[in-house]
């Protein structure tokens, strides 16, 4: 193992199965945005999601997956020219992990590929004890998400954050209010019917603690683009805390608890969810309309 990839490694005392992958995932994670940050994607591209708080300012949960989204709406953008740099990158530091296109039967403005490799390979890369590698099935795949955004709402901003390990480097994201608003407009108007995602739920408490302010007109912008807010007039302080609300009053706590577990490690901190717990945190919300 190189001194940079021990060094990461570090950071993590994974004590099970489940935290040896968590920390294998988010190793790769972050050599990945190495690879793009090489390959210039940035340039054209910011970090936003789960995992841009989980890297780039400390969520303390997990997540799976790598979501960008272009500056500017490009029709002819193709991620697979980032690929190939981001494929090498990770295999120079001892992974065997292919990156490969998702081929869509319905064409979307959102293009996907995913980093796979083998499990049990990639733990033995970071040194995995014996007693946690016999109970990886052989022939298991661990495999990284990435999507790109390729026709990006508007009013959102972007800045550059810098990462030590593997080795310094830039990566641009999108601004904490900015970041907010995309996790409330999932909170409102994500589509999963009948189940809940406690990611969004944990992540809105997340915010309210450390970063409460809201830009309204970015999470504005994203519900024209799903058909989530129609018509001429903004977006209201009072209108967006009145779908809060209503958000709060169907929710299935229980089941956003479930949903979430795997990807905390204090479970403690769910115990206080209820609703009357989230309309609390909701009226601590901030905004910002510039």
């Amino acid at each position: 193992m190189n001194d940079a990839l021990n060094s990461m490694l570090s950071r993590y005392q994974p004590r099970s199965l489940d935290e040896s992958l968590q920390a294998l995932r988010e190793i790769v994670q972050e050599i990945a945005l190495l690879g793009l940050w090489r390959a210039k994607f940035f340039d054209k591209a910011a970090f936003y999601g789960g995992s841009a708080l989980r890297i780039l300012h400390g969520l303390d949960r997990f997540s799976e997956d790598l979501d960008f989204s272009l500056l500017h709406r490009r029709a002819d953008f193709d991620l697979s020219g980032s690929l190939a740099s981001l494929e090498r990158e990770v295999e120079a530091f001892g992974f065997s992990f292919k990156a490969e296109i998702v081929q869509k039967r319905v064409a979307t403005p959102i293009q996907s590929a995913f980093l796979k490799g083998d499990t049990q390979k990639a733990l033995l890369v970071i040194r995995a004890g014996e007693e946690i590698l016999r109970l990886v099935p052989r022939g298991q795949t661990v495999k990284i998400n990435l999507e790109v955004d390729t026709d990006p709402p508007g009013g959102f901003a972007t800045e550059t954050h810098y990462l030590l390990q593997p080795i310094p480097f830039a990566v641009r994201v999108f601004s904490l209010p900015d970041l907010f608003a995309g996790k409330m407009h999932a909170v409102l108007c994500r589509r999963w019917k009948s189940r809940v995602k406690g990611r969004d739920w944990y992540d809105l408490v997340w915010y309210v603690g450390r970063y409460p302010e809201l830009r309204l007109s970015h999470l504005e912008q994203r519900m024209r683009q799903t058909g989530d807010w129609v018509g001429n007039d903004p977006l209201s302080v009072d209108t967006f805390r009145s779908l809060l609300n209503e958000a709060i009053e169907k929710l299935d706590v229980e089941q956003a608890k479930r949903e979430v577990l795997p990807f905390v490690r204090r479970p403690e901190a769910l115990s206080v969810w209820s609703k009357a717990f989230f309309r609390d945190i909701a009226k601590r919300i901030t905004f910002s309309r510039s």
